[in-house]
């Protein structure tokens, strides 16, 4: 089973990393998505076309996103944007990559295990990332795959990723952080092993704490919450010139967590789309 699914421009290297490491594609028959971001899926399209057989995991919210044709269109825009940043257009254009309406799969929810054959994993509902976020669990091995419900290893950092609901996102961790870990697999900056694998929900657990804080400074002191996008994003490539998101998407994602945070220190918060406010 392939667990996560990237960005779409990255169908090459997984196909170079499959001759590099021997490993036989036709054993590979099942899929699990861990959330519907753009950057997590986009390679579901093409292994699915090209093997119809593969079965695809993922929650039920996820699948109800991927199956609406306006989120649909904003992953192929934000995954061309992405692939323009990476600067590897022209090489992608023989594979067929767009998301469509032709994909579909198997619903799966906190504590459903899919089997493997000699082994498992369990699935934890770890929403906040996104309303859709999971995280799998394989007890045997003791590895955690919580996609970015547990943070991104990004060089020295672990970079907290409440970009939907920071307040469940935060809880989410510490449903993570009691588990028996040594290999913690993240979707983005590769994967943390022994020591500091064990310790790493805890260390994020204080790195979104500290993010918080920082949101509630900035917000509090401009009181719009533009400004404290404009700053939080200026301030996040200054120290990361190098990230893997361009800045526009990185607008969008603080957007949500300003007004989130916002609106907590209020008492209540907007949901973005709707415009319902209910207690944070």
């Amino acid at each position: 089973m392939l667990i996560s699914g990237g960005v779409s421009g990255i169908v090459p290297d997984v196909l170079n990393q499959f001759d590099i490491f021997g490993i036989d594609e036709t054993r590979i028959k099942k899929l699990l998505i861990l959330h519907a971001h753009f950057d997590h899926i986009g390679i579901v399209p093409f292994f699915k076309r090209r093997n119809p057989d593969m079965q695809i995991y993922a929650s039920g919210k996820a699948w109800e996103i991927l199956a609406t044709e306006k989120e649909i269109a904003t992953i192929n825009t934000f995954s061309e944007a992405t692939n323009q940043v990476r600067g590897n257009t022209d090489e992608l254009a023989r594979y067929d990559l767009e998301w469509r309406d032709d994909i579909r799969g198997i619903r799966v929810v906190e504590g459903d295990t899919i089997d493997l054959g000699d082994t498992e994993v369990t699935i934890l509902e770890t929403p906040g990332h996104s309303s859709c976020s999971i995280s799998a669990y394989n007890a045997a091995l003791k590895a955690l795959f919580p996609s970015d419900s547990a943070g991104i290893p990004y060089k020295n950092d672990n970079i907290p990723a409440g970009n939907s609901n920071y307040t469940q996102y935060q809880e989410s961790l510490e449903k993570l952080k009691n588990l028996d870990v040594d290999y913690l697999c993240a979707d983005h900056c590769g994967y943390v092993t022994g020591a500091e694998a064990r310790k790493f929900v805890q260390t994020t657990i204080q790195s979104a704490k500290d993010f918080r804080r920082l949101v509630e400074a900035v917000y509090g002191r401009t009181k719009n919450i533009d400004g404290a996008v404009r700053y939080l994003v200026d301030r996040a490539i200054t120290a990361r010139p190098d990230y893997f998101l361009p800045r526009e998407i990185l607008e969008k994602i603080y957007a949500e967590v300003v007004r989130h945070i916002a609106g907590c220190m209020g008492g209540m918060v907007q949901d973005s789309k709707t415009g319902t406010r209910f207690p944070c």
